[in-house]
């Protein structure tokens, strides 16, 4: 079932509208709730949430429960291509929990939030910018790791980032609705304005084997990988040092040493490479810059430190 969870007139007679689909069967009383489209430039939510809603609909009769899907919480930045709210220049990631009584984006926050809440599990789903890819993680605040891992393994992620704490995150769907009890996990994967299709289907298994296990689903799911877990912050970074293209020569997910050349930075204009990058640790390449064009301190990987740093063997 289709339904409109926040409403606000727009300009000409128009109206914006959060809509969610609602699909509920048997006498169940555990409702799952998939959430993406915050960042309007992240659009491989919008096929997830497709793949989705089409595997239940087909297989109606093994869920005893009901599945909320939510896919485009800021609409009119998916139809600008902008990653934040238009004419507001907000990132509505920034907005949570809203107010009734606030401005237009406040008061959409605000209805989100309480449409929301009383899920028993909340899955919110990002791609990166247009500047980085990401392999399939799962971001987790360190404040609610002992509750949220157990369920993060289930997704089928590579990998489980445990964070520390922000300000900034306070403002946050997922740190919102964790704060009111509302278990949420934040799943980040591919690349801003693309859809990569072979990560969208790993989530998918992942989704349907959280399911099961929580006893929603009585279908046939497939045995998920055991992700990486990371804790203590254990994450090089690894930032240009010139300006040009950047043309790496390591693969996403390929496993460095530290000093290893990952790639270079390249002057088209002198035609000679402006820097070498090289890895600043052991570990695995999770992020990797997408777009060539950098400038000084501009991001190009990030890699996830090996054992001896702090972080988790990789052996799975």
């Amino acid at each position: 079932m289709i339904k409109t969870i926040a409403q606000a007139a727009l300009a000409v007679n128009e109206k914006l509208k959060i809509r969610k689909n609602s699909i509920r069967n048997g006498s169940g009383k555990t409702r799952l709730s998939i959430v993406t489209g915050i960042h309007g430039d992240e659009l491989e939510g919008q096929y997830l949430a497709y793949l989705i809603g089409s595997r239940i609909q087909e297989n109606i009769e093994f869920l005893d429960g009901t599945v909320d899907i939510y896919p485009a919480l800021n609409p009119l930045g998916i139809d600008s291509i902008t990653r934040g709210i238009p004419l507001f220049d907000l990132d509505m990631n920034r907005v949570f929990p809203g107010s009734k009584e606030g401005t237009m984006p406040e008061t959409i926050a605000a209805a989100i939030i309480d449409d929301l809440h009383g899920s028993d599990i909340c899955i919110d789903v990002h791609s990166s910018n247009i500047f980085l890819k990401e392999i399939p993680q799962t971001r987790i605040n360190v404040s609610t790791a002992e509750t949220l891992i157990p369920y993060a393994k289930m997704l089928n992620v590579d990998f489980i980032w445990v964070h520390e704490s922000a300000t900034v995150l306070e403002s946050t769907l997922a740190h919102t609705l964790n704060s009111m009890g509302t278990k949420t996990l934040v799943v980040e994967m591919g690349v801003g304005m693309r859809i990569t299709k072979e990560y969208c289907f790993q989530l998918l298994d992942g989704v349907f084997n959280l399911m099961k296990n929580i006893g929603m689903w009585s279908g046939q799911t497939v045995s998920v990988r055991e992700p990486i877990v990371s804790l203590n912050r254990s994450v090089g970074f690894v930032n240009s040092d010139a300006a040009g293209i950047f043309v790496p020569c390591a693969e996403f997910g390929d496993h460095v040493k530290k000093g290893q050349l990952i790639g270079q930075v390249l002057d088209p204009l002198t035609g000679k490479a402006a820097a070498d990058i090289k890895a600043v640790c052991d570990g695995m390449i999770f992020t990797l810059r997408e777009y060539p064009v950098v400038y000084g301190g501009s991001l190009l990987a990030r890699i996830l430190q090996a054992d001896e740093n702090g972080g988790e063997k990789f052996e799975k």
